[in-house]
């Protein structure tokens, strides 16, 4: 017995109709590493069908299309067999190869072909569109609509409504906030975007060509205070590429620090000299100081009054995927607690969602601010969050079982982190455990200290500060 796959685009929501012959299966679903949906099967005579639809909503928000990628159909008992060619709805583009489905942004094909791609690239250097007032936000890539940017977008949209905010996004998938305007990277909006908008405000590199316009600004947030080298500094950087790091840097007319440090180290990673730094704290961590995490537990369908542990390793650059050092499952058995696992964004897109009871995975979770006023103690590795989370005073763990491996072979690190950190480093999952059921007051001392050099300027006021010096400067007109 053999279900077909046949693709709907009648109804509000574009959906896939799974059906079959015989007796209805207990299960049918689109699965996908990162996402995926079920629905009940509907018995008609002697025939089933079940709609799968294409968009769904996560953790409270909006319902919007599934994240790109490959998904397989899963009819339980019974195979599968769909053929549906490329098909490019209004959200997003979909094709069917038996049981296996690939879901992609809207983009005809041949804008993602080297010549299509060239032709979109030689129109944007052009500049045809004339300036806005306007400003394109992108972090980590289009992956999320997060981090520094997304707070000082709350902010301006605060202050000046009648601003337009274009976001770069890698699929619909990707929620935006309330009144900004989502711009697909590589469509012919998203390149008509970044070129007409005032200000570009971004925490990463700027992908694929720029052409500075005379007007425009760029303000380089970055996304963290580093405690692995970075860039320039870095170990056995290969002299190849000082170029693109040099070419990249010369982009930015403002870079944001979260401190004094943190300053010093970008300005000698990325040779930003003779241009302005701005060292304002982080807009990200405004909502720390003093954050409720009731509203975020509640999304996550967390208890009050249960113990959250936020899991958040940083990236390995000889690994694709979040490091497998410590089993979620068995630290939520072994400590009662909720462990949320937040990967790096490197890790969205290749990696999977950590699955268990009591896990539950928000490496997709657009905000980590809110993840970190919900969790009682957070547990990382050399993560730029360690300068973030002790904004909020709550307990910190360092899980570094390949401590030696990273700071002599991958990264290297501005600071010796085992001499200065605010909370124990462990190797195992059996120290960490036994760290977790102490009392952390023997930290006290090097956690006000770290907070004194690394926190100075988190007083919830970051947004404001920034977003006042970007109207100030006539960057943005209100």
């Amino acid at each position: 017995m053999t279900a077909t796959i046949t693709l709907d685009t009648t109804g509000a929501v574009p959906a896939l109709i799974v059906s079959g012959s015989g007796t209805a299966p207990g299960r049918v679903a689109l699965a996908g590493p990162r996402a995926g949906v079920e629905a009940d099967p509907v018995a008609d005579g002697s025939a089933w069908s079940a709609r799968l639809p294409l968009h769904r909503a996560r953790w409270g928000g909006a319902e919007l299309p599934l994240p790109s990628g490959e998904y397989r159909v899963e009819v339980e008992g019974v195979g599968v067999a769909g053929a549906v060619p490329m098909t490019i709805e209004g959200t997003l583009r979909v094709a069917v190869d038996g049981d296996r489905v690939e879901i992609g942004p809207p983009l005809d094909p041949s804008v993602e072909e080297p010549e299509g791609r060239a032709a979109l690239e030689r129109r944007y250097t052009l500049h045809t569109s004339p300036l806005e007032n306007a400003v394109f936000f992108e972090s980590f890539y289009g992956r999320v609509a997060g981090d520094n940017p997304l707070a000082i977008d709350r902010e301006i949209a605060r202050v000046a409504p009648g601003v337009t905010r274009y976001w770069s996004v890698i699929d619909y998938s990707v929620e935006v906030p309330e009144g900004a305007i989502a711009v697909v990277e590589g469509s012919s909006d998203w390149w008509r975007a970044r070129s007409a908008s005032r200000l570009l405000i971004v925490n990463d590199w700027l992908r694929r060509r720029y052409a500075r316009r005379s007007g425009q600004t760029v303000l380089q947030t970055w996304h963290g205070t580093p405690l692995k080298r970075l860039a320039l500094t870095r170990p056995g950087f290969r002299p190849r590429a000082w170029g693109a790091v040099l070419k990249e840097s010369r982009r930015w007319n403002i870079l944001l620090a979260q401190n004094s440090y943190a300053a010093r180290i970008l300005a000698r990673a990325y040779a930003f000299r003779g241009r302005e730094m701005w060292v304002e704290g982080y807009p990200r961590n405004d909502v720390l100081q003093g954050g409720d995490g009731g509203s975020t537990r509640r999304q996550l369908g967390i208890g009050d009054d249960e113990r959250v542990l936020l899991y958040a390793p940083t990236w390995r650059d000889d690994r694709s995927e979040m490091v497998d050092f410590m089993d979620p499952q068995e630290l939520a058995e072994r400590t009662g607690a909720v462990v949320l696992v937040r990967g790096h964004s490197r890790t969205l897109l290749p990696g999977q969602s950590a699955t268990g009871a009591r896990v539950i995975d928000v490496t997709g979770y657009a905000d980590v601010a809110r993840l970190m006023c919900a969790a009682d103690a957070m547990i990382t590795d050399y993560s730029s969050v360690m300068f973030d989370f002790t904004i909020t005073g709550k307990p910190i763990y360092f899980l570094v079982p390949d401590l030696e491996h990273y700071r002599s072979d991958l990264r290297g690190f501005y600071f010796d982190l085992a001499e200065r950190a605010p909370g124990p480093v462990v190797r195992t999952t059996d120290e960490l455990v036994e760290a977790l059921g102490e009392d952390p007051a023997p930290y006290a001392d090097r956690y006000a200290a770290w907070r004194k050099v690394f926190n100075a300027r988190d007083d919830g006021r970051a947004a404001e500060r920034v977003t006042a010096r970007i109207f100030d400067r006539g960057l943005l007109e209100r």
